[in-house]
């Protein structure tokens, strides 16, 4: 196994060794600890040391506290008085005292103390004495070059709303200090560099983000490799090392998804209670950790109980479930479907049946529930945690449940946020490094409504399910079903007689019917029927034909749909059909 939490250090110095600019946003996973070699470190101290070389002076601003300047400080503050004094650094270090006076020099002296003091609670002040260092590097000709790291640039230079109405004096001040900053054409051509640190790029405010001077490098989750080398080191040097049901590789694998700060925490907590770590333990703990991190809004985790077997009828699609979805989630990357979309009216079974195949996999089953967001950014902000996470898992499923509306389109009338989103979706979908590992199950009633780009092959496009209203056999074992609740052996008449007095009936309204039976413990046919004959069916019925005909006109296996050997003018009719349904406003 190779670590990847580290090679987003390199895309950092390269972007600054080759000039590419002077401006990053580092983001993603950066509230982590980072393995410095000796120890496991928060990202300021671990980027400080990385950095480290002759000649290179590191700043550091974090709103909590002064600004730190990690090396040669003297030098800087030698520089400092010599550009204000206008005096250049030999000249001042040699006789600058006899020339501007000592207590000139001395004030000058003091006041660059003042302002690195100055700078805790007032970002304003810290960002325009920072841009102030970099000038003063250049005027000053100071050997060797500023690397400045700037903590939580999101709380400094937040996104608001997106314009600057939102925003009050002191945070437009700030915006405009960084805009004229990093657009200093003497700047980007100089050796100092800026390092802006907050979880996305999306929550600094887009008149700096969006600059094309500032770029991003984003750091991901640990993989298994990283949480490998935490868990051993904690172990070698722990006072009282973890029990395990299995080895310390186990432990890497059943973690994934946490952060190493959540890994080392899990380890600290059993360590101290000198209770051995379950399967169970670790994978409560990634729940709980991913639904903190992307919100119990966004996501949440399922645990079906039943399995296919449990399913009612559906002879026919279950055996393909079996014998060919299962199979190609469970194949390596390259045979693996990216996922499936699940068509069919409402009240057909479509959620319970995928459920229970989500059940039959045997992995985590991630229910997303909305990522969108009302405040500005925020949307962006979610997506990209939720991505996060899915990087780092192993092996996900993820079951959406009512496709059509949280997925919406890209045409010039969606908003932009909805555009941003579904194309962000689409890529996921099809991105090859998380086939396999990420299978998509989209529930809709509403196929027709779900973006073509979805739809399309290489996503869930390679396999559209229609799941429809039982028949023939399937429609027999349905009504068992439901007389088999209240009878102890219904006759065949019975089971024709209750055929005859449930036209159209989807799994919904047997089950709903079944539900009823039971409650008023009947105990005869008769009884039975006087019941039926007193529901009235919702007046739905053109609603569900019109599912019904976009979920066989969007099927992507002709062997599911109730007649195999349909023809084009087959389909044709369904269309007109269609058109019909949607002239008298049916959708």
């Amino acid at each position: 196994m190779t670590d990847n939490s580290q090679p987003f250090f390199g895309k950092l110095a390269a972007i600054f060794n080759s000039e590419q600019s002077r401006s990053v946003v580092v983001c993603g996973n950066v509230y982590d600890l980072f393995n410095s070699g000796d120890d496991y470190i928060p990202l300021v101290p671990f980027l400080c040391e990385k950095v480290k070389t002759d000649g290179l002076i590191r700043v550091v601003y974090e709103q909590n506290g002064p600004i730190r300047i990690v090396d040669d400080g003297d030098k800087l503050k030698n520089a400092w008085i010599s550009w204000k004094a206008g005096l250049d650094l030999d000249t001042l270090l040699l006789k600058g005292l006899k020339q501007k006076g000592e207590t000139e020099l001395e004030r000058l002296a003091a006041e660059f103390d003042t302002l690195l003091i100055d700078a805790i609670g007032n970002a304003t002040l810290a960002l325009e004495f920072l841009r102030q260092l970099t000038i003063c590097s250049r005027s000053a000709r100071l050997s060797g070059n500023l690397m400045i790291f700037i903590e939580a640039a999101d709380m400094l230079l937040p996104a608001g709303s997106g314009d600057v109405a939102s925003l009050n004096d002191k945070q437009l001040r700030r915006i405009s200090i960084c805009q004229d900053w990093f657009c200093d054409p003497a700047f980007m051509n100089g050796g100092d560099s800026v390092s802006m640190i907050a979880e996305s790029r999306s929550l600094i405010h887009p008149r700096v983000s969006r600059l094309p001077q500032v770029l991003s490098v984003e750091i991901p989750s640990p993989n298994a490799a990283a949480r490998l080398g935490l868990v051993r080191q904690f172990q070698r040097k722990a006072d009282r090392p973890v029990k395990m049901w299995g080895t310390n590789e186990d432990l890497a694998t059943l973690t994934a998804g946490l952060s190493l700060h959540a890994v080392r925490q899990l380890l600290s907590g059993a360590a101290y209670a000198d209770q051995p770590l379950s399967p169970n333990d670790l994978i409560d703990k990634v729940e709980e950790f991913i639904q903190a991190q992307v919100g119990e809004d966004v996501v949440e985790f399922k645990k079906p109980s039943h399995t296919l077997d449990d399913i009612v009828g559906c002879s026919h699609l279950k055996e393909f479930l079996r014998d060919e979805l299962l199979p190609r989630f469970r194949t390596t990357p390259d045979k693996a479907l990216p996922g499936a979309a699940v068509a069919g009216p409402i009240g057909g079974g479509k959620t319970f049946m995928f459920e229970a195949v989500a059940g039959e996999l045997g992995i985590p089953v991630l229910v997303l529930k909305s990522i969108r967001s009302q405040w500005f950014g925020q949307t962006d902000v979610i997506f990209e945690r939720l991505r996060r996470v899915l990087e780092a898992l192993d092996k996900v499923v993820i079951f959406v449940d009512e496709a059509d509306t949280q997925f919406g389109g890209v045409g010039q009338e969606t908003h932009s946020t909805e555009r941003r989103l579904t194309g962000k979706i689409q890529a996921m979908m099809s991105d090859p490094q998380l086939r396999g590992r990420v299978m998509w199950l989209l529930m809709t009633a509403r196929i027709h409504l779900l973006s073509p780009d979805i739809r399309r092959p290489g996503r869930v496009g390679d396999l559209i399910i229609p799941v429809l209203d039982p028949q023939g056999e399937d429609r027999q074992q349905f009504i068992r079903w439901v007389l088999e609740s209240v009878l102890d052996e219904p006759s065949e008449e019975d089971i024709q007689r209750m055929d005859e007095l449930s036209p159209g009936y989807s799994a919904a309204a047997f089950a709903s019917l079944r539900s009823q039976l039971k409650s008023t413990e009947v105990d005869s046919m008769e009884q039975i029927v006087e019941i039926v004959r007193d529901h009235i069916p919702p007046a739905i019925g053109m609603t569900r034909r019109y599912q019904t005909l976009q979920a066989m006109i969007n099927c992507t296996r002709r062997s599911l749909l109730p007649n195999p050997d349909f023809t084009p003018a087959d389909r044709e009719q369904w269309e007109r059909e269609v058109r019909e349904l949607e002239s008298i406003g049916i959708r």
